[in-house]
């Protein structure tokens, strides 16, 4: 199985923002490990179900899938996955503490 390449960007502007001005040194170090993961191998979070994903993700980033992705100190990677026939493309949507996780997506 040849395994096809994957980059990583960020969903709009904003969100790339937030990362570079994240004023956290050690989340900052968890999500550059997790982007760093996630390019090496798209699949390696948690897909969630369709069902589950907010419409507020369909409505403002047109995806049809989502992935999580657990990081240290209970935060949440939220990205979701591109398919194409020579590369996979990941976009980050956000990240958030456990809490706003669960708020998020009504657990």
């Amino acid at each position: 199985m040849i395994k096809k390449p994957c980059e990583v960007q960020f969903a709009n502007p904003g969100v790339k923002k937030a990362f570079d001005d994240l004023n956290d040194p050690v989340l900052k170090k968890f999500l550059e490990r997790a982007l760093q993961d996630i390019k090496d191998n798209p699949f390696c979070g948690i897909q969630i179900p369709k069902r589950l994903i907010p419409k507020e993700y369909v409505k403002k980033f047109n995806i049809h899938n989502a992935w999580k992705y657990n990081l240290p100190n209970s935060w949440r990677l939220i990205y979701s996955i591109i398919g194409g026939d020579i590369m996979i493309l990941t976009i980050i949507l956000e990240w958030m503490d456990h809490k706003e996780y669960e708020k998020r997506f009504g657990y």
